[in-house]
């Protein structure tokens, strides 16, 4: 028996074969982005954004006509909400600056720079965790500063470090004032009320140095010869030097003593101190002077810091013509010597602890308690 061949199929026209086309499509409706991910076009820049992150809403500042445009006609490419955390919204500002300088990403829900409160109605900004765009910054720091207005706060502390020094110009032309700066930062300030004097504390105003006072069995005192030129050129006198951040005042002179002049010592009393304005860079000095007991005698000097030293009586110390002339400096000496005969007593160091910081702090003061 012999097969039937099928039926050919019959060619279709051009109009048939565009509606067979529409069918097909209506059959598998709009095309659908990815839950995972989306695109936000802004600029003629596309940034992909992970929807699983959490943390405050960011919102593209500029080209928004274009984004509502494109949305409105395309449905199916809407932009839907999304959260940055902040770690992830920093990386977004970021590379937005990279891209295009113009762009900035800023906060739907004001976002704030990282800050805690003092214990003054203050605020202290968190230097580590500023954004590295300068734009960036700007943004967030206008932001931040409406905000400490709006809760009353009062003086803003901001310490830029050397990595950071394109933003203090940011700072400073949106109020900050110089406080204070050492090796490696800068500390700035900003004064909210304006119907209020500024009542933060001034910068550093002092220079702390020390004076070593050291006498020997014999009566005979340890002196120097500074290198550098100036009143005391040529002129015999104490070893003096300033402490170091965080050092005690007799543990700054007994390390003076031994730089300069190689003798070990170790500390007795506080004998005097002194306290002068308008010196090293406009800056009040206060020195204060230590009588030290020599355990050695050995002289070994460094000549970096000094050019000669010795160990003289008191009278050839004072028949130097520079302490006919300064009463200050041969007052010193003999106040330091009548300590010495016990017939004057200065202020001995005594450990205690304090209720403001809870910490152990040295307080210098008479012991009365023998007398």
């Amino acid at each position: 028996m012999k097969r039937k061949r099928p039926a050919r199929a019959r060619k279709m026209d051009a109009n048939e074969l565009r509606e067979k086309a529409k069918r097909g499509r209506k059959k598998e409706g709009p095309v659908r982005l990815k839950k995972e991910s989306f695109r936000t076009m802004v600029a003629s820049k596309i940034v992909f954004v992970n929807q699983s992150w959490l943390g405050p809403r960011i919102a593209w500042t500029e080209n928004a006509r274009f984004s509502r445009s494109l949305s409105s006609k395309q449905t199916s490419m809407k932009m839907p909400s999304f959260s940055l955390g902040s770690h992830q919204a920093r990386f977004v500002r970021d590379s937005n600056c990279a891209l295009k300088k113009k762009v900035e990403v800023l906060p739907r829900d004001m976002e704030l720079l990282n800050a805690w409160n003092d214990e003054y109605n203050g605020v202290v900004i968190a230097s580590t965790s500023l954004p590295r765009c300068a734009n960036a910054f700007a943004s967030l720091l206008r932001a931040s500063l409406s905000f400490w207005k709006s809760k009353g706060k009062k003086g803003i502390w901001l310490k830029l470090y050397e990595k950071q020094a394109e933003l203090v110009p940011i700072a400073i032309q949106e109020g900050f004032k110089y406080h204070d700066a050492e090796a490696g930062y800068v500390m700035l300030t900003y004064w909210i009320p304006n119907d209020e004097p500024c009542l933060l504390p001034y910068g550093p105003s002092h220079q702390i140095g020390v004076a070593g006072f050291v006498i020997n069995h014999n009566k005979h005192i340890l002196v120097v010869k500074e290198k550098c030129s100036g009143t005391c050129s040529g002129v015999w006198k104490l070893p003096t030097g300033y402490i170091n951040k965080s050092e005690e005042l007799f543990s700054g002179a007994i390390r003076e003593v031994k730089e300069e002049t190689g003798i070990d010592t170790t500390f007795l009393e506080l004998v005097a101190f002194r306290h002068v304005h308008r010196v090293a860079f406009e800056k009040s000095d206060l020195l204060f002077v230590c009588m030290l007991k020599p355990l050695s005698s050995e002289i070994k000097i460094d000549e970096n810091e000094i050019q000669d030293a010795k160990w003289t009586t008191m009278d050839q110390l004072l028949s130097q013509q520079f302490y006919k002339e300064d009463k200050m400096s041969k007052t010193v000496i003999e106040i330091c010597m009548a300590a010495y005969e016990n017939t004057y007593t200065g202020f001995i160091a005594h450990q205690v602890t304090s209720k403001f910081d809870g910490k152990l702090s040295y307080l210098y003061y008479k012991d009365f308690n023998n007398n």
